[in-house]
């Protein structure tokens, strides 16, 4: 009976191995990527495999001023101007425009007058919106038979089964109106949105300033009389009007601002302009939607080729291509030099592409690399980690693919960003300050001891170059080569950048009144470094620093604490040295020179200044006022050239480098071109599904044979198991027969 009981567990254990064994090579058949976080259905389609490591935490454009916000946003947004895609310069272009804005100037009696008069006092712009442009489907615009918004006084327990905006059950749009840019001006100068730009727009927008004053007070009287501070009751902002802000007919309306500021344009392409429907803002303020945290914040609404169909910081973010996208097209021209011609490809074609984008959250940058090189992400970055596996350098500095990444057909873009990341000084400080020859002196040699040249190939594995000056390449008064030198920290030599020597600095050093380091009384000089790098990460570039100092004898002493704890320290001049960085808001030298205008400095705007070294020079400011305003041309050029020398020998900043962008893709990936400027450039690319099919199929296919093995093993492994087995019952029965021969006799 044991035996026929074994035979049979045996039998079973062997069909089902051979199951198991045929079940492995059929998968491996049909499912070549078991590990593919998608189906092979989506990889086939138009989507966008992208990913996010820091969820975005503002979706509102009045609010919103990050980067990784408006990767998002400026997809479902459309401000009344955009970057052309592929021109070089950057040159700004109509996007929901018939044409660019009519301007005229004027004079105090609001006349007009020409270009040329003395006489101006306002600048007046003209926007003529294109017909038909609707906004995606959202509940905020179903109508009532009788024209009552269906969705704008929800019940409790309308809201049982909503969990976002995509759950109401219908969905409506409707046309772009010129009220709508309007409204988001108005949203603007509400105190209460707290939009990062008011205090800038109010310096030109005439009326918003006394406008945000009534509105924001007469919000508070109504937040008073409703008993909450919550803020999240509806304020009816279309009962109030900003006197340069005129609504002309439904497609057409104009902004009057102060004076000359050609720069003004440039502001009209970010999302502070982008046009807010006064129901949707209704819509999101009722106390329901907030409390499940259904807000524009969170759920935005825009005319632009997306829309934003889920939102799970945690986990994925998906846009899928707005059903109402109104007529765009690839540019036809515009290719700048150098460029490859295939990006003219689709030229022509309606726009968007892609149909879908799907952000996954990759918080560590080691799963985000293998993922792309299995194919799974259409595009990465590169970290230090995967530099040296994807790129090689040469001696001249020039950077090319691995032969690796080349064999899988993947592309790389690169460019110097409009940016500059600097170390400053704090100039109201009384040690590394103020402006006497001396003091000048001090500054001047610890920039030339502290190499951002090292700095950059420790650091940045190379991306990067050093900065002479506040303004980046590709900015207008930026000066390449020799005609650009700071040659307070450098010399040129060879056609080619040198930096200053290390006794030359101790010379200076000397002379500031520090030989050797030392102050009068012989003790060691100690300067103070504020920091938010905290982490372990940030050890040895800390470490880095304290050896740049420790080449002039200076004991660097590191005070490190939190981001907001930095922040308030570097706004009310607290600190005494620290580091920090400015992206390019649009591409003129003026939005970098003013981080050095006196007038924006910390100290003089109660900490809400963009000049955190609080410069102030006074032929500098004089400069400024006259630069600011100006047209390109050699007259502005001389005048930014006069600048950037003052500001080279007073030596506020170390300048520090500007960064190199290092961009990866794979073949199928197709349009991509760098455009630093341009936020909204997703509708642009195209996706080869096809190949990437393919690929993905032959670069994951599994290795299914060790499992196989382990099976045939495994069954190998139940002979000696039933030898023992059988042995053993066999002694069971036989030790059993003789104790029954035994009791028998």
């Amino acid at each position: 009976m044991f035996k026929a009981q074994y035979n049979n567990l045996y039998f079973q254990a062997l069909m089902l191995s051979i199951f198991m064994a045929l079940f492995v090579m059929s998968c491996a058949s049909f499912a070549s990527n078991w590990n593919s976080p998608y189906t092979n259905n989506q990889v086939k389609q138009q989507k966008l495999f992208n990913s996010f490591s820091s969820p975005p935490k503002h979706l509102d454009p009045v609010v919103s001023y990050n980067s990784n916000e408006w990767a998002i946003l400026s997809q479902v947004y459309e401000p009344l101007l955009q970057y052309h895609y592929l021109k070089r310069p950057y040159k700004i272009e109509p996007l929901t425009l018939t044409r660019m804005p009519v301007i005229r100037h004027l004079d105090k009696h609001n006349q007009a007058v020409s270009d040329s008069s003395n006489n101006i006092e306002f600048t007046e712009y003209l926007f003529e919106l294109k017909r038909d442009i609707g906004f995606q489907n959202h509940p905020a615009f179903v109508l009532n038979d009788d024209n009552s918004y269906l969705y704008h006084e929800l019940a409790a327990s309308q809201l049982d089964r909503i969990s976002n905006v995509n759950d109401f059950a219908k969905q409506s749009s409707r046309e772009l109106l010129a009220a709508d840019y309007v409204y988001a001006i108005k949203r603007m100068g509400l105190r209460q949105n707290n939009s990062p730009v008011l205090d800038s727009m109010q310096a030109y927008i005439v009326g918003l300033k006394e406008f945000s004053k009534q509105v924001t007070q007469a919000f508070d009287e109504q937040l008073k009389q409703e008993g909450t501070q919550s803020k999240v009751s509806y304020f009816d902002l279309n009962q109030y009007e900003i006197s340069g802000v005129q609504v002309i007919d439904s497609h057409r309306f104009k902004i009057k601002i102060k004076g000359v500021y050609p720069q003004f344009l440039y502001w009209l392409t970010m999302n502070f302009f982008a046009p807010i429907p006064w129901e949707a803002d209704k819509f999101y303020k009722q106390p329901g939607l907030v409390e499940k945290n259904i807000t524009l914040d969170t759920s935005p609404v825009g005319t632009g080729a997306y829309y934003l169909a889920e939102n799970n910081p945690n986990r994925q973010m998906r846009l899928i291509a707005n059903p109402n996208y109104h007529q765009a097209f690839y540019p036809s021209s515009g290719l700048a030099d150098g460029a490859d011609r295939a990006l003219l490809d689709d030229a022509g074609k309606q726009l968007p592409f892609i149909k879908e984008v799907v952000y996954t959250l990759e918080k560590e940058s080691v799963p985000l690399w293998n993922k792309f090189l299995q194919g799974y992400y259409d595009a990465s970055g590169v970290s230090s980690d995967s530099f040296d596996q994807a790129v090689s350098v040469s001696g001249s500095g020039n950077m090319s693919l691995t032969n690796e990444m080349q064999e899988r057909g993947i592309q790389f873009v690169s460019q110097i960003q409009p940016t500059i990341f600097y170390f400053g000084f704090n100039m109201a400080d009384p040690v590394v300050g103020g402006y006497s020859v001396k003091q000048q002196k001090l500054r001047q040699a610890i920039s030339i001891a502290v190499n951002f040249e090292e700095y950059i190939s420790i650091f940045l594995n190379g991306r990067g170059m050093s900065a002479q000056g506040p303004i980046p390449p590709g900015i207008f008064g930026h000066e390449p080569g020799e005609k650009g030198v700071n040659s307070v920290v450098y010399d040129w030599k060879v056609n080619r950048l040198e930096r200053k020597s290390i006794e030359y600095a101790k010379k200076l050093l000397a002379e500031a009144g520090y030989p050797n380091g030392r102050k009068d009384n012989g003790e060691p000089l100690s300067l103070y470094y504020d920091t938010a790098a905290t982490g372990p990460d940030s050890q040895s570039e800390l470490n880095w620093y304290r050896k740049q100092f420790a080449k002039l004898g200076i004991n660097l002493i590191i005070r490190a604490t939190d981001y907001n704890r930095f922040q308030d320290k570097i706004r009310n001049a607290k600190g005494q040295m620290f580091s920090w960085g400015w992206n390019a808001d649009y591409p003129d030298p003026e939005n970098f020179l003013f981080l050095l205008y006196g007038g924006n400095a910390t100290i003089n705007t109660d900490g809400s200044g963009v000049n955190s070294a609080n410069y102030d020079n006074p032929e500098f400011n004089r400069l400024f006022k006259l630069m600011k305003t100006m047209a390109n041309g050699p007259e502005r050029l001389k005048i930014i050239q006069k600048m950037v020398s003052i500001a080279q020998q007073d030596a506020p900043w170390i300048w520090g480098f500007h960064p190199k962008s290092l961009a990866l893709y794979h073949s199928w990936l197709k349009n991509v071109w760098p455009n630093a400027l341009a936020n909204n450039t997703t509708k642009y690319r195209r996706i080869d599904a096809a190949e990437r099919f393919e690929k993905q199929q032959a670069w994951n296919s599994p290795v299914v044979w060790p499992l196989i093995l382990v099976l045939l093993v495994s069954i190998i492994a139940i002979w000696p198991l039933k030898k023992a087995y059988l042995q053993r019952q066999k002694s069971v029965i036989s030790s059993n027969q003789n104790k029954s021969t035994k009791e028998g006799v």
